[in-house]
């Protein structure tokens, strides 16, 4: 059985990490942030959205990528989701020059 950690895109610009139990469905997971039943980070910041998953098989080691994650910054994460892993690594470098 594997533990799934996921990300969801708020309607607010903002990345949430979020636990998927062990074989439950991610549709449904999305269903209860978008109704509200979760509350917290979420709740104000509907609708949500699914944009990444990963599977882990053990719980300690989606626990540990949902807590580093969660650390990144907004660039990185996005990276993460849309770009892949030159983006991710590009994203992980401090840039000094760059605005915002």
């Amino acid at each position: 059985m594997s533990r799934r950690r996921s990300s969801i895109c708020c309607a607010a610009p903002t990345v949430a990490s979020t636990p998927a139990s062990p074989g439950g469905r991610l549709e449904e997971r999305v269903s209860e942030h978008n109704s509200g039943a979760l509350g917290g980070y979420t709740l104000s910041r509907r609708p949500v959205e699914l944009v990444w998953c990963e599977a882990f098989r053990l719980a300690s080691d989606a626990v540990a990528a949902e807590r580093r994650i969660k650390g990144w910054s907004r660039r990185k994460k996005r990276a993460l989701i849309y770009g892949g892993w030159l983006r991710l690594k590009r994203a992980a470098k401090k840039d000094f020059k760059r605005k915002g």
